[in-house]
């Protein structure tokens, strides 16, 4: 087994990691499926000898708004956070996309948050509200708040809150680059 070599850091060890999942959104992704299938069957079966716009609209819509539903649900059916020695890492659907990593120097705390509801955000996803801050909702539950610096706050919803914030708060006590730290 190898040393490894001086002065090379090795992987932040990770100290938490959870998610949260909703599965209702798999029906509007499915929602979405349909919506191309359709437009592939108005394009198929129609006769396009003839000129009709009305048609061509039809299909290029069920297109549009099919791949729209259907990528825009995938992306935020559930959400991965890792809390490492470095940062608080967000990752949504199974690419990965959108992400974000907030340093844990970029902290000022972290609490528990009950009945977090895409209704309070306008819905699913990656929400910004004036006033109210940044939030990734996936589903309706507890969730996390972290407030910033500069006065900004970001909201996720994620299983099993109490740990993650624990997780945070442990870092944020020890990290010397952290505000009062």
């Amino acid at each position: 087994m190898s040393e490894p070599h001086p002065g090379v850091s090795p992987e932040p060890a990770v100290a938490w990691t959870g998610g949260a999942a909703n599965r209702v959104q798999w029906l509007l992704a499915l929602l979405g499926v349909a919506c191309v299938a359709l437009g592939v069957v108005l394009g198929a079966r129609a006769s396009w000898q003839f000129e009709s716009p009305p048609l061509a609209m039809s299909v290029v819509g069920c297109f549009a708004v099919g791949l729209l539903g259907l990528f825009g649900t995938l992306a935020f059916v559930h959400v991965r956070v890792t809390v490492d020695g470095e940062a608080i890492e967000l990752r949504c659907g199974h690419a990965g996309f959108p992400r974000r990593r907030i340093p844990h120097g970029d902290v000022l705390s972290a609490e528990v948050v009950r009945g977090v509801s895409p209704r309070q955000w306008g819905g699913w996803g990656y929400r910004w509200l004036p006033g109210k801050g940044t939030a990734l909702v996936v589903r309706h539950g507890d969730g996390v708040l972290l407030r910033l610096e500069g006065g900004h706050s970001f909201t996720f919803t994620v299983d099993d809150a109490e740990s993650a914030v624990e997780a945070i708060r442990r870092h944020l006590s020890t990290d010397p680059d952290a505000p009062g730290g």
